[in-house]
Protein backbone atom coordinates (compact mmCIF):
# COMPACT_ATOMS: atom_id res chain seq x y z
CA UNK A 1 0.00 0.00 0.00
CA UNK A 2 1.43 3.36 -1.04
CA UNK A 3 1.23 6.59 0.91
CA UNK A 4 -1.38 7.91 -1.52
CA UNK A 5 -3.69 5.00 -0.58
CA UNK A 6 -3.95 6.13 3.04
CA UNK A 7 -7.09 8.13 3.74
CA UNK A 8 -5.59 10.01 6.67
CA UNK A 9 -1.81 9.85 7.11
CA UNK A 10 -0.40 10.47 10.56
CA UNK A 11 0.70 14.06 11.09
CA UNK A 12 4.41 13.18 11.07
CA UNK A 13 4.00 11.68 7.59
CA UNK A 14 1.55 14.18 6.10
CA UNK A 15 3.65 17.17 7.14
CA UNK A 16 7.08 15.52 6.98
CA UNK A 17 8.53 18.20 4.67
CA UNK A 18 7.51 20.98 7.06
CA UNK A 19 8.94 19.14 10.06
CA UNK A 20 12.19 18.52 8.18
CA UNK A 21 12.47 22.19 7.23
CA UNK A 22 11.92 23.26 10.82
CA UNK A 23 14.52 20.77 11.98
CA UNK A 24 17.14 22.14 9.57
CA UNK A 25 16.62 25.75 10.62
CA UNK A 26 16.03 25.13 14.31
CA UNK A 27 19.13 26.23 16.23
CA UNK A 28 17.37 26.96 19.52
CA UNK A 29 17.82 24.90 22.70
CA UNK A 30 15.86 21.64 22.75
CA UNK A 31 14.62 19.98 25.94
CA UNK A 32 16.12 16.51 26.55
CA UNK A 33 14.54 13.94 24.25
CA UNK A 34 12.85 16.50 21.97
CA UNK A 35 13.43 16.45 18.22
CA UNK A 36 12.69 20.18 17.95
CA UNK A 37 12.82 23.24 20.17
CA UNK A 38 9.68 24.67 21.78
CA UNK A 39 9.90 27.58 19.32
CA UNK A 40 9.86 25.20 16.34
CA UNK A 41 6.92 23.25 17.78
CA UNK A 42 4.89 26.45 18.15
CA UNK A 43 5.83 27.50 14.61
CA UNK A 44 4.70 24.11 13.32
CA UNK A 45 1.29 24.40 14.97
CA UNK A 46 0.60 28.07 14.21
CA UNK A 47 2.18 28.26 10.76
CA UNK A 48 4.24 30.92 9.03
CA UNK A 49 7.08 31.35 6.54
CA UNK A 50 10.59 30.20 7.41
CA UNK A 51 13.81 31.99 6.45
CA UNK A 52 14.39 29.58 3.56
CA UNK A 53 10.94 30.34 2.12
CA UNK A 54 9.24 27.16 3.36
CA UNK A 55 5.57 27.79 4.15
CA UNK A 56 4.34 26.11 7.34
CA UNK A 57 0.59 25.59 7.16
CA UNK A 58 -1.33 26.49 10.34
CA UNK A 59 -2.53 23.42 12.22
CA UNK A 60 -4.33 25.46 14.87
CA UNK A 61 -6.05 28.79 14.34
CA UNK A 62 -6.37 30.63 17.64
CA UNK A 63 -4.45 32.39 20.37
CA UNK A 64 -0.71 31.90 20.17
CA UNK A 65 -0.33 32.13 23.95
CA UNK A 66 -2.45 29.00 24.48
CA UNK A 67 -0.13 26.94 22.27
CA UNK A 68 2.96 28.45 23.90
CA UNK A 69 1.66 27.48 27.35
CA UNK A 70 0.86 23.97 26.14
CA UNK A 71 4.33 23.49 24.65
CA UNK A 72 6.07 24.99 27.69
CA UNK A 73 4.13 22.60 29.95
CA UNK A 74 5.45 19.58 28.06
CA UNK A 75 9.00 20.89 28.52
CA UNK A 76 8.53 20.56 32.29
CA UNK A 77 7.75 17.51 34.42
CA UNK A 78 4.01 18.20 34.32
CA UNK A 79 1.61 16.54 31.92
CA UNK A 80 -0.76 18.54 29.71
CA UNK A 81 -4.56 18.37 29.80
CA UNK A 82 -6.35 19.95 26.83
CA UNK A 83 -9.85 20.79 28.00
CA UNK A 84 -12.77 22.14 25.98
CA UNK A 85 -16.19 21.44 24.56
CA UNK A 86 -16.39 18.89 21.73
CA UNK A 87 -15.04 20.16 18.43
CA UNK A 88 -12.40 22.58 19.71
CA UNK A 89 -9.49 20.69 18.06
CA UNK A 90 -8.17 19.03 21.23
CA UNK A 91 -7.35 15.75 19.47
CA UNK A 92 -5.94 17.61 16.47
CA UNK A 93 -3.61 19.69 18.67
CA UNK A 94 -2.49 16.67 20.71
CA UNK A 95 -1.60 14.74 17.55
CA UNK A 96 0.49 17.59 16.13
CA UNK A 97 2.22 18.23 19.45
CA UNK A 98 3.31 14.59 19.58
CA UNK A 99 4.39 14.63 15.92
CA UNK A 100 6.51 17.76 16.32
CA UNK A 101 8.10 16.83 19.66
CA UNK A 102 8.64 13.08 19.31
CA UNK A 103 8.15 12.42 15.59
CA UNK A 104 5.48 9.86 16.47
CA UNK A 105 1.80 10.56 17.16
CA UNK A 106 0.75 6.89 17.30
CA UNK A 107 1.32 6.25 21.03
CA UNK A 108 -2.37 6.60 21.72
CA UNK A 109 -4.78 5.42 24.42
CA UNK A 110 -8.43 5.94 23.47
CA UNK A 111 -10.52 6.46 26.57
CA UNK A 112 -13.89 4.71 26.77
CA UNK A 113 -16.07 3.24 29.49
CA UNK A 114 -14.44 -0.09 28.64
CA UNK A 115 -10.83 1.06 28.96
CA UNK A 116 -8.93 -1.07 31.49
CA UNK A 117 -5.77 -0.53 33.50
CA UNK A 118 -4.02 -2.98 31.17
CA UNK A 119 -4.64 -0.59 28.29
CA UNK A 120 -2.83 2.17 30.14
CA UNK A 121 -0.04 0.08 31.67
CA UNK A 122 0.75 -3.31 30.15
CA UNK A 123 -0.75 -6.71 29.38
CA UNK A 124 0.44 -10.26 28.88
CA UNK A 125 0.83 -12.78 26.10
CA UNK A 126 -1.29 -15.40 27.81
CA UNK A 127 0.13 -18.33 25.84
CA UNK A 128 3.65 -17.52 27.09
CA UNK A 129 2.33 -16.58 30.52
CA UNK A 130 0.70 -19.99 30.96
CA UNK A 131 3.69 -21.81 29.51
CA UNK A 132 6.48 -20.18 31.49
CA UNK A 133 4.97 -17.70 33.92
CA UNK A 134 5.56 -13.95 34.11
CA UNK A 135 8.61 -12.84 32.15
CA UNK A 136 9.86 -10.00 30.01
CA UNK A 137 9.08 -12.10 26.95
CA UNK A 138 5.46 -12.56 28.01
CA UNK A 139 4.99 -8.86 28.77
CA UNK A 140 3.00 -6.83 26.21
CA UNK A 141 3.89 -3.17 26.55
CA UNK A 142 1.08 -0.64 26.13
CA UNK A 143 1.46 2.87 24.68
CA UNK A 144 2.37 4.40 28.05
CA UNK A 145 5.12 1.88 28.72
CA UNK A 146 6.49 2.23 25.18
CA UNK A 147 6.48 6.00 25.49
CA UNK A 148 8.34 5.83 28.81
CA UNK A 149 10.99 3.52 27.37
CA UNK A 150 11.50 5.61 24.24
CA UNK A 151 11.18 9.06 25.80
CA UNK A 152 8.19 10.06 23.68
CA UNK A 153 4.87 11.87 24.02
CA UNK A 154 1.89 9.63 24.81
CA UNK A 155 -1.63 10.76 23.94
CA UNK A 156 -4.61 9.87 26.15
CA UNK A 157 -7.86 10.76 24.40
CA UNK A 158 -11.12 11.37 26.28
CA UNK A 159 -9.59 10.95 29.72
CA UNK A 160 -12.90 11.61 31.47
CA UNK A 161 -14.61 8.73 29.66
CA UNK A 162 -12.41 6.24 31.51
CA UNK A 163 -13.60 4.89 34.88
CA UNK A 164 -12.00 6.83 37.77
CA UNK A 165 -9.98 3.81 38.98
CA UNK A 166 -8.45 3.47 35.50
CA UNK A 167 -7.65 7.17 35.32
CA UNK A 168 -5.80 6.92 38.62
CA UNK A 169 -3.43 4.32 37.17
CA UNK A 170 -1.68 7.36 35.68
CA UNK A 171 -0.94 8.97 39.04
CA UNK A 172 2.27 7.04 39.76
CA UNK A 173 3.41 7.37 36.15
CA UNK A 174 3.01 11.14 36.19
CA UNK A 175 4.31 11.81 39.69
CA UNK A 176 7.15 9.28 40.05
CA UNK A 177 7.88 8.82 36.32
CA UNK A 178 8.03 5.07 36.85
CA UNK A 179 5.68 2.22 35.99
CA UNK A 180 5.87 -0.64 38.52
CA UNK A 181 5.62 -4.22 37.19
CA UNK A 182 4.63 -6.07 40.34
CA UNK A 183 4.63 -9.50 38.69
CA UNK A 184 8.33 -9.16 37.80
CA UNK A 185 9.31 -7.18 40.92
CA UNK A 186 10.72 -4.45 38.72
CA UNK A 187 9.75 -1.15 37.15
CA UNK A 188 10.09 0.86 33.96
CA UNK A 189 11.64 4.30 34.45
CA UNK A 190 10.74 7.05 32.01
CA UNK A 191 13.43 8.26 29.62
CA UNK A 192 13.90 12.00 29.07
CA UNK A 193 11.34 13.28 26.59
CA UNK A 194 8.44 11.24 27.96
CA UNK A 195 5.26 13.10 28.82
CA UNK A 196 1.50 12.78 28.46
CA UNK A 197 -1.00 14.90 26.54
CA UNK A 198 -4.56 14.13 27.61
CA UNK A 199 -7.81 15.52 26.23
CA UNK A 200 -11.16 15.82 27.98
CA UNK A 201 -14.47 17.63 27.83
CA UNK A 202 -17.14 18.19 30.46
CA UNK A 203 -20.11 18.74 28.17
CA UNK A 204 -20.71 15.18 26.99
CA UNK A 205 -22.64 12.26 28.39
CA UNK A 206 -20.76 9.51 30.21
CA UNK A 207 -18.18 11.83 31.75
CA UNK A 208 -16.30 10.87 34.93
CA UNK A 209 -14.72 13.49 37.16
CA UNK A 210 -10.93 13.56 37.31
CA UNK A 211 -9.68 12.96 40.83
CA UNK A 212 -7.89 15.83 42.55
CA UNK A 213 -4.76 13.66 42.85
CA UNK A 214 -4.63 13.14 39.08
CA UNK A 215 -5.63 16.68 38.16
CA UNK A 216 -2.70 18.04 40.19
CA UNK A 217 -0.35 16.17 37.86
CA UNK A 218 -1.67 18.07 34.85
CA UNK A 219 -1.41 21.64 33.71
CA UNK A 220 -4.75 22.46 32.08
CA UNK A 221 -5.12 24.48 28.88
CA UNK A 222 -8.67 25.27 27.82
CA UNK A 223 -9.16 25.41 24.05
CA UNK A 224 -12.07 27.74 23.26
CA UNK A 225 -14.42 27.81 20.32
CA UNK A 226 -13.26 30.18 17.53
CA UNK A 227 -13.60 33.79 18.67
CA UNK A 228 -14.89 35.27 15.40
CA UNK A 229 -16.89 34.07 12.43
CA UNK A 230 -13.96 34.72 10.07
CA UNK A 231 -11.66 32.63 12.25
CA UNK A 232 -14.15 29.76 12.25
CA UNK A 233 -14.65 29.99 8.48
CA UNK A 234 -10.88 29.85 8.00
CA UNK A 235 -10.66 26.69 10.13
CA UNK A 236 -13.53 25.04 8.27
CA UNK A 237 -12.12 25.88 4.84
CA UNK A 238 -8.68 24.50 5.72
CA UNK A 239 -9.94 21.24 7.18
CA UNK A 240 -12.53 20.67 4.45
CA UNK A 241 -9.86 21.29 1.81
CA UNK A 242 -7.60 18.68 3.43
CA UNK A 243 -10.41 16.14 3.73
CA UNK A 244 -11.67 16.92 0.25
CA UNK A 245 -8.25 16.33 -1.26
CA UNK A 246 -8.14 12.82 0.22
CA UNK A 247 -11.69 12.09 -0.93
CA UNK A 248 -11.36 13.70 -4.40
CA UNK A 249 -14.13 16.21 -3.70
CA UNK A 250 -14.71 19.55 -5.51
CA UNK A 251 -12.47 22.49 -4.65
CA UNK A 252 -13.55 24.21 -1.46
CA UNK A 253 -12.95 27.69 -2.95
CA UNK A 254 -16.20 27.45 -4.89
CA UNK A 255 -18.07 26.72 -1.65
CA UNK A 256 -17.03 29.79 0.35
CA UNK A 257 -20.50 31.39 0.37
CA UNK A 258 -22.18 28.22 1.56
CA UNK A 259 -19.51 27.63 4.20
CA UNK A 260 -20.15 31.13 5.55
CA UNK A 261 -23.86 30.35 5.64
CA UNK A 262 -23.39 27.13 7.61
CA UNK A 263 -20.98 28.77 10.06
CA UNK A 264 -23.45 31.62 10.54
CA UNK A 265 -26.28 29.20 11.35
CA UNK A 266 -24.20 27.25 13.83
CA UNK A 267 -22.78 30.34 15.58
CA UNK A 268 -26.19 31.95 15.93
CA UNK A 269 -27.87 28.85 17.32
CA UNK A 270 -24.87 28.11 19.54
CA UNK A 271 -24.86 31.64 20.92
CA UNK A 272 -28.63 32.01 21.34
CA UNK A 273 -28.85 35.18 19.23
CA UNK A 274 -28.35 36.40 15.68
CA UNK A 275 -24.92 37.80 14.89
CA UNK A 276 -26.27 41.36 15.04
CA UNK A 277 -27.82 40.48 18.45
CA UNK A 278 -31.22 41.79 17.37
CA UNK A 279 -33.07 38.49 17.74
CA UNK A 280 -32.83 36.11 20.71
CA UNK A 281 -32.95 32.43 19.80
CA UNK A 282 -33.64 29.14 21.52
CA UNK A 283 -30.40 27.18 21.93
CA UNK A 284 -30.42 23.54 20.79
CA UNK A 285 -29.14 20.83 23.11
CA UNK A 286 -26.17 19.88 20.88
CA UNK A 287 -22.76 21.52 20.96
CA UNK A 288 -22.89 22.67 17.29
CA UNK A 289 -19.11 22.68 17.21
CA UNK A 290 -16.71 23.61 14.46
CA UNK A 291 -16.07 19.90 13.94
CA UNK A 292 -19.77 19.46 13.14
CA UNK A 293 -19.63 22.33 10.64
CA UNK A 294 -16.73 20.56 8.92
CA UNK A 295 -18.73 17.33 8.82
CA UNK A 296 -21.80 19.05 7.35
CA UNK A 297 -19.79 20.81 4.64
CA UNK A 298 -17.81 17.67 3.74
CA UNK A 299 -21.03 15.68 3.47
CA UNK A 300 -22.56 18.42 1.31
CA UNK A 301 -19.56 18.45 -1.02
CA UNK A 302 -19.84 14.68 -1.36
CA UNK A 303 -23.50 15.00 -2.36
CA UNK A 304 -22.63 17.74 -4.84
CA UNK A 305 -19.82 15.66 -6.36
CA UNK A 306 -21.70 12.40 -6.77
CA UNK A 307 -25.34 13.43 -7.13
CA UNK A 308 -25.13 17.00 -8.43
CA UNK A 309 -23.08 19.16 -10.74
CA UNK A 310 -20.11 19.51 -8.39
CA UNK A 311 -21.22 22.91 -7.06
CA UNK A 312 -22.16 23.03 -3.38
CA UNK A 313 -25.75 24.27 -3.02
CA UNK A 314 -28.14 24.78 -0.08
CA UNK A 315 -29.99 21.54 -0.87
CA UNK A 316 -26.72 19.63 -0.36
CA UNK A 317 -26.30 21.12 3.12
CA UNK A 318 -29.85 21.17 4.46
CA UNK A 319 -30.02 17.53 5.56
CA UNK A 320 -26.69 17.67 7.35
CA UNK A 321 -27.57 20.89 9.16
CA UNK A 322 -30.94 19.59 10.32
CA UNK A 323 -29.33 16.35 11.48
CA UNK A 324 -26.70 18.25 13.48
CA UNK A 325 -29.14 20.73 15.03
CA UNK A 326 -32.11 18.48 15.82
CA UNK A 327 -30.67 15.88 18.19
CA UNK A 328 -33.62 16.16 20.58
CA UNK A 329 -36.82 15.76 18.47
CA UNK A 330 -38.89 17.80 20.91
CA UNK A 331 -36.83 20.77 22.07
CA UNK A 332 -34.44 21.05 19.14
CA UNK A 333 -37.12 20.69 16.45
CA UNK A 334 -38.98 23.63 17.98
CA UNK A 335 -35.81 25.75 18.20
CA UNK A 336 -34.91 24.95 14.59
CA UNK A 337 -38.37 25.72 13.22
CA UNK A 338 -38.45 29.02 15.09
CA UNK A 339 -35.03 29.93 13.69
CA UNK A 340 -36.15 29.18 10.15
CA UNK A 341 -39.32 31.25 10.39
CA UNK A 342 -38.02 34.24 12.37
CA UNK A 343 -34.51 34.59 10.92
CA UNK A 344 -33.81 32.56 7.77
CA UNK A 345 -37.06 33.24 5.89
CA UNK A 346 -36.58 37.00 5.74
CA UNK A 347 -32.85 37.10 5.00
CA UNK A 348 -31.79 38.35 1.59
CA UNK A 349 -30.31 35.64 -0.63
CA UNK A 350 -31.29 32.90 1.84
CA UNK A 351 -34.51 31.92 0.07
CA UNK A 352 -33.10 28.79 -1.57
CA UNK A 353 -31.64 27.66 1.76
CA UNK A 354 -34.96 28.28 3.52
CA UNK A 355 -36.89 26.23 0.95
CA UNK A 356 -34.37 23.39 1.10
CA UNK A 357 -34.67 23.18 4.89
CA UNK A 358 -38.45 23.51 4.88
CA UNK A 359 -38.67 20.65 2.38
CA UNK A 360 -37.25 18.33 5.07
CA UNK A 361 -40.09 18.99 7.55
Amino acid sequence: MTGSDVLRPHAEHQYASELDALGRLDDRPRPPGWLRSPWAVVQYLLGGRLDDGTVITPKYVGRQRLIEVAVATLATDRALLLLGVPGTAKTWVSEHLAAAISGDSTLLVQGTAGTTEETLRYGWNYAQLLASGPSEEALVAGPVMRGMRRGAIVRVEELTRMPPEVQDALVTVLSEKVLPIAELDTEVAAVAGFNVVATANDRDRGVNEISSALRRRFNTVVLPLPATIDEEIDIVQRRVAELGSALALPEVDSASDEIRRVVTVFRELRGGATLDERVALKTPTGTLSTAEVISVVTSGLTLAAHFGDGVLRPADLAGGIVGAVVSDPTHDALAWREYLETVVRDRADWGEFYEACRALD
